[in-house]
């Protein structure tokens, strides 16, 4: 059965001894992010890696609060999420969605209807209010004040305290789709926050559109989506506008929900590269291989997780912007300040005695790096689906996921490889990727070792090295340009005469099958481990 909220997930964690209780009293104030960070950082070569999830019941200056962090520190933990043995088999799953078999009689037809019933069962439902645990307690107007949560600051130069681990809630204007992301958001004072949307982000695009509802006049819309864009482009672009534009745009809003404290699935669902068609929501249902509850918030027009520890409701008024920053982020550097909307909350609801969540992303590896990896396995059919040459893809921790990617691919045709750096590219997320790494199908793209004697070996730097311009991540803090930069791929395959090599390719050092099962079968006799 599905974990049907945090708190079934916490009782599975206990259970399989992946929990460990912090009664002693720390602080939120960088306290519990060092202990945090030494705990996703302990036991590095052994079956511990990633150390256990904490649970903090001792929170200074939050009498009964509870934390919770690094839920999902290690892979064992990720796979327990997920309530899967394998994360390739999860991705087998979504293989068996995007290429089902054609039927090719009426029995056929008749063995997929369990397949489609299926995927039928994964859409979201909405419950009775009275039935959703996430409204036990609501407060609403002068009530509503953020300082009570026990909300971490993580890093010494960190602008403040940061929400790291929420679930926003932002709808489409066009289409009325629904988005779940991930967006850090510091915390100004009891009612406002930062929200910290990269320009690229869905719900950066979301309020783009409704920029473009408030504007009829296109010069003005050219000027009022650098708002989105971050720094001093966005600070100084309502200078731009005449003051009626300004008046009317500032009168605007754009409603948005947050969920703290969701079940695993949901919040892992927050971080996936989704299709743009495909709403968070409903591959919470796949994950959980259940429909996740929703309910109407109490403020906003807007669906929320029913069984989350916490929902914020409010709305961000377009043109408005404020500085945010700095923060310590994944990268291992501080993200400096820049300038993003403005998220004013209206309600907070929460069930009685809420445990709140949180993570804490820094030098890898940490807890985001088994996320990222899961994201990896799970999502390699979607980058198959338009790439079917690709035999396997690493994001090694190091490489912070948007920095390197390891690409293994059957090579069919002279320049393969570069079309697969540019197909990489071209592919939602992966455009932020700045290095690409192409190597031949027999090559382990998860053994380091290997792909760096392929790389060294393989190449000749000023044929196979190419660099393009394009957009990078908001992160990069050695692009030229905010937003913008170059990148690399490296083509590490063997070279073919019809890619102008036409020296002799030496094979690489291998011994006889034969061999290397007889000294198998003696291995343990010669006493050398």
């Amino acid at each position: 059965m599905p974990y049907n909220d945090l708190r079934d997930w916490i009782r599975q964690l206990e259970k399989a001894g992946e929990l460990k209780r912090i009664t002693a009293p720390v602080s939120p104030i960088l306290e519990m992010a060092e202990i945090a960070d030494r705990a996703a950082k302990s036991g590095r070569s052994t079956s511990k890696a990633g150390g256990p999830a904490l649970l903090f019941e001792n929170v200074t200056g939050h009498p009964g609060a509870r934390v919770l962090m690094n839920q999902f520190g290690s892979e064992r933990r990720m796979r327990l999420a997920l309530e899967t043995d394998s994360l390739d088999a999860i991705a087998d799953r979504i293989r068996t969605l995007l290429k089902p078999q054609t039927p090719t009689s009426f029995v056929d037809k008749l063995k997929m209807l369990p397949m489609l019933a299926e995927v039928g069962s994964f859409f979201p439902k909405v419950i009775p209010a009275k039935e959703a645990p996430c409204k036990q307690v609501i407060h609403r107007g002068e009530d509503v004040n953020l300082l009570e949560l026990p909300i971490l600051k993580t890093w010494p130069q960190d602008g403040g305290r940061f929400i790291t681990l929420p679930c926003v809630i932002t709808r489409d204007p066009k289409s009325g789709k629904r988005n779940v992301g991930m967006y850090r958001m510091q915390v100004y004072d009891g009612q406002t926050t930062g929200m910290h949307w990269q320009r690229q982000k869905v719900a950066a695009e979301h309020m783009r559109e409704r920029l473009r509802e408030a504007s009829p006049d296109s010069a003005a819309r050219v000027d009022l989506m650098a708002l989105t864009a971050g720094g001093t482009t966005a600070a100084s672009s309502l200078d731009t506008l005449n003051t009626s534009t300004v008046t009317r745009i500032r009168g605007d809003r754009m409603e948005v929900a947050v969920a703290i404290g969701t079940d695993p699935a949901t919040t892992f669902s927050a971080i996936v590269p989704a299709p743009p068609d495909v709403e968070e929501y409903l591959i919470a249902g796949f994950l959980r291989q259940k429909p996740l509850e929703l309910v109407k918030a109490e403020t906003v027009d807007l669906e929320v997780p029913a069984h989350a520890e916490y929902i914020l409701e409010g709305y961000v008024n377009l043109g408005e912007l404020r500085t945010e920053g700095p923060f310590g982020d994944h990268t291992g550097f501080y993200t400096m300040q820049d300038e993003y909307p403005v998220f004013h909350l209206t309600c907070i609801t929460h069930r009685k005695d809420p445990i709140y969540t949180a993570t804490i992303v820094g030098k890898p590896p940490m807890e985001d790096a088994w996320m990222g990896k899961a994201v990896e396995r799970i999502f390699l059919p979607l980058m198959q689906l338009t790439l079917p040459e690709i035999v396997d893809v690493n994001l090694p921790a190091e490489g912070v996921f948007h920095n390197l990617m390891i690409v293994s691919i059957k090579k069919s045709y002279a320049g393969h490889a570069r079309k697969i750096m540019n197909g990489i590219w071209a592919m939602g997320q992966a455009m932020f990727t700045k290095c690409i790494i192409v190597v031949d199908e027999d090559c382990d793209v998860q053994d380091l070792a290997e792909v760096t004697l392929r790389t060294a070996n393989n190449i000749d730097p000023e044929r196979d090295i190419q660099f393009t311009l394009g957009p990078v991540d908001s992160l990069d803090h050695a692009s030229r340009l905010p937003n913008y930069g170059s990148k690399m791929g490296i083509d590490a395959t063997r070279k073919w005469a019809a890619e102008g090599f036409t020296r002799p390719w030496p094979p690489m050092l291998t011994m006889d099958q034969e061999v290397k099962t007889k000294v198998d079968a003696i291995w343990k006799k010669l006493g050398i481990d």
